[in-house]
This record gives C-alpha cells, structure tokens and sequence, in this order.
C-alpha cells in the first residue's frame, strides 16, 4: 500500500475516518472503497486454505465471519476510539449480546448500570437463564458501586451518557474498581460516539455501538460496533459472531456505515451546538422542568463530564409541568419534529421513553431506576435549529 491509506496517529479524526486503511491504486483508482458483495472465499491451493483456516495467515474465508469491506469499517472505527481492533455486527443488540455471550459464561457474575436502554435491561434480566448472575447498580454512586464489588465479578457494563435520561457515569472510576477485580469494564459509547468521548483512554476494556445512529447517521441503516484489544475482539468475532449469534453484517451496510463515518465529525459537532441552543430555549420555558443535558453546568455530574466529554451531544431530556397528559399533547402538536424512537438521524427525533423505548422495564422499574412518566427524550437533528425551536414554541402555545 502506498502511503495514502496508512495510518497516522498524528492525522485528526476527520482525515482518519475518510482516508485509513484504503488505497485507490489498489481498487483500479476507485476513490470510494468496492463494496465486497461475496459469501465465500476461494483459495489458490488446499494448502492456503488450511493456513487461513488455522489462522497461520491471515485471509478471508466466509463472509460470516470477515468481509473485506467490513473490515475496513472496522479498522476505522478501531482508529477512532483508540483500539487495537474492531469488529462490527448487525445490530447495536448484536454487539451487546455477543459481546456478552463471549466473555461471560454460567457460574459468572455481571454488574450493571440501574439505568439503561430497554432492550439491553432486558437482555441483561435474561442472562441468569444461562447462568449468568446479573446485578443493576447505582454505578453514579461510588458507596453502591463499592459494596456490589465485594462480591467477585467478571465485568461491569454501562452506558455514559446513559438512555434515556443522560445520566453520566465516571470511566475511569468505574475501571478502576472493575481492574481491581481483574474484571472487564465494557462501555456504551452510542450518545457520545467518539467525537466526544473515548472511554478506552479513561481505563475501559471494550466499547460498544449502535452504529444504526450517529456512526451511520442518516436513519437508513443498521449496524453494531465493538472496539478494544484486539484479543478481546477476537474472543467476540470468533465466539459470539461466529458461533453464537451469527448476527453479521452485509457488506452493503458496512459501505453505509463508512459513508457515514467520513461526515461523523461535522455532523456531531453541529448535532451538539443545536442541542445546546435548545437547551437554552428549553430552560427558558415556564412549562419546561427536569432539563437533562450533559453540558449544562448545573449537571449533577458537571466534574465528570468535563473530564471525559469534549461537548454535551445532540440529545436532551426534559418533563413538561402537568405530567404524560400535557407531554403527549405537546409531542402531538409538533409538525416538523418527527415522532420516533432512535437517535442520531438528520431528522430531529422526540420519544417518550416511559411507553416506548423503556416500556420493557415496567412501571415499578422505571420508578426504582429513575425514569419518570413523563420524562420526554429529543434527538436534536441537523435542521436549521431556527426552525427547530419555531416548532417547539407552537407546540408550547398549544398546550
């Protein structure tokens, strides 16, 4: 390769996630990367492909398990949080569970965080069926993180800022005491992606993404990331994508995901200066209470996330006075605002969490863990933030 696709670490994220790891000389000067739309792999003799098989050589084999277009993808994200390898997989899910399922198995213990997306407190209530012992913990609170330490574990897992209600957990605090205890520390990266935050240079072990919202970005796609030493992805990729789940990625949808990449940059940094901005207008409404947004100073974890964040993100939450009543007829009165779960689209996105996304944890959960009825969750898009709060503002006089 020519120096073209090389890595280097001096080169900002930018230049990295449009340029590494590809060359055009050696796709017949194509500037976009081929899209690898193949299953299998042929071998030159009998005796390569045993070598690529036993993993003596590297090569690809089945698509299952690596594809080159894929691996690009991985490569690059790799990069971008500062890991040794990547992997990448169907779904934010896939990335969760298999990266569960590999390097945890019956008799071990997982800590997490009280306060989560649905589906992975779910999945998470669902592990002691394999034997797995799990325990949701205030991970805020550095006495309840202490006292669920006493007890061994195998790994601690959490999201930072956490869905939906954007609670910040300290990294490097929490690594530190899963270190301890030789466990793994594995972070949800998905609100803050990389632009932000990187929770590899604070102590964690592995990241995880839904790459289906900021990686990709456009609302077209899905797809999951996991990032780290390259011996832990490894366990992951040859374990819990190859054996367990299966959940791979199509080469299409890793040509998606890296066109993504390449404006990931630009649109996070604008998707939190707007976020901002409606934090403000939010803050000055007399209906609007229970702001949550990372970068607000009045942030019950501001020291944290001046440690670890470089800006506040695209998402806020927030409670409308008069309860889900009043909230619902606000979010109905939106025009341009779309109503939908998900984050990270162009689209400016609003939800209610306590009927949608963290219906799955029920109403005495959600109590215990936080997440109140009429708690409301935007995904500030990439509109022009003027007609975002024009919007906004109707939807306040029709209350």
């Amino acid at each position: 390769m020519s120096d073209h696709g090389k890595r280097n670490s001096t080169q900002g994220l930018s230049t990295r996630a449009i340029h590494l790891g590809y060359d055009p000389a050696t796709a017949q000067g194509a500037l976009t990367p081929p899209i690898y739309q193949t299953s299998t792999y042929a071998f030159e003799t009998v005796e390569q492909g045993a070598e690529y098989f036993a993993g003596l050589k590297p090569g690809y084999v089945y698509g299952r398990t690596r594809n080159p277009t894929q691996a690009l993808l991985e490569q690059r994200l790799a990069s971008l949080e500062g890991a040794e390898a990547g992997l990448a997989v169907a779904s934010g899910m896939a990335a969760i569970s298999g990266t569960f399922l590999s390097h945890l198995k019956s008799g071990d213990r997982l800590i997490a965080d009280k306060i989560l997306y649905g589906n992975t407190f779910t999945l998470i209530s669902k592990l002691p069926r394999f034997g797995i012992e799990t325990e949701f913990v205030d991970l805020g609170n550095p006495e309840a993180l202490a006292a669920a330490a006493k007890k061994p574990f195998n790994a601690i897992f959490f999201e930072t800022p956490a869905n939906p209600n954007l609670r910040i957990i300290d990294i490097a605090a929490v690594s530190a005491v899963a270190r301890k205890a030789g466990a793994l520390t594995i972070v949800d990266n998905t609100f803050a992606t990389p632009v932000l935050q990187r929770p590899l240079e604070h102590g964690a072990d592995l990241v995880v993404h839904s790459a289906t919202k900021y990686l990709g970005g456009h609302g077209d796609l899905l797809a999951g990331i996991v990032v780290g030493r390259e011996d832990l992805v490894k366990e992951v990729r040859m374990n819990g994508l190859r054996f367990l789940t299966g959940a791979t990625l199509s080469p299409l949808t890793a040509f998606l995901v890296l066109r993504g990449l390449k404006t990931l940059e630009l649109r996070v940094n604008q998707h939190a200066k707007s976020a901002a901005m409606v934090v403000d207008f939010l803050g000055a409404q007399s209906a609007i209470s229970n702001i949550s947004y990372p970068a607000l100073p009045s942030h019950p974890a501001r020291a944290i996330y001046l440690r670890q964040m470089s800006a506040g993100g695209g998402l806020v939450s927030f409670e409308l006075d008069g309860g889900i009543e009043r909230g619902r007829k606000f979010m109905n009165a939106l025009k341009l605002i779309s109503r939908a779960v998900s984050l990270g689209d162009a689209e400016t996105l609003i939800q209610h969490p306590a009927s949608m996304t963290h219906a799955s944890y029920g109403a005495e959960e959600r109590a215990k863990h936080g997440i109140s009825d009429g708690l409301i969750r935007m995904s500030v898009g990439l509109e022009n933030t003027e007609d975002l709060l024009d919007d906004l503002e109707q939807a306040l006089r029709a209350l």
